[in-house]
């Protein structure tokens, strides 16, 4: 079994109404120093699959599929047997 840990973030030059309003309560709150904030999805998937390819693969298809938009957003991930 092997647990992938995604990461889903808008592309550069998209903007991001969610992190401008995170920056602004943060400056709010009195945290100047914040100079940007994008805001993305963390996914957290447990796969039985047979094999670390096998894994990869199906976790790219089901980012390119369902979990991230790509047009407007990027993905990462990480794959750790478990």
């Amino acid at each position: 079994m092997f647990q992938a840990r995604i990461y889903v973030t808008l592309k550069q030059g998209i903007l991001d109404p969610q992190g401008k309003a995170v920056k602004g309560g943060l400056a709010n709150m009195g945290y100047q120093g914040v100079a940007d904030v994008r805001v993305g999805k963390f996914l957290v998937l447990t796969l039985d699959s047979p094999d670390r390819q096998q894994a990869e693969q199906s976790v790219r298809e089901m980012c390119d599929r369902l979990l991230a938009n790509p047009v407007i957003e990027d993905y990462t991930f990480e794959l750790q047997e478990v």
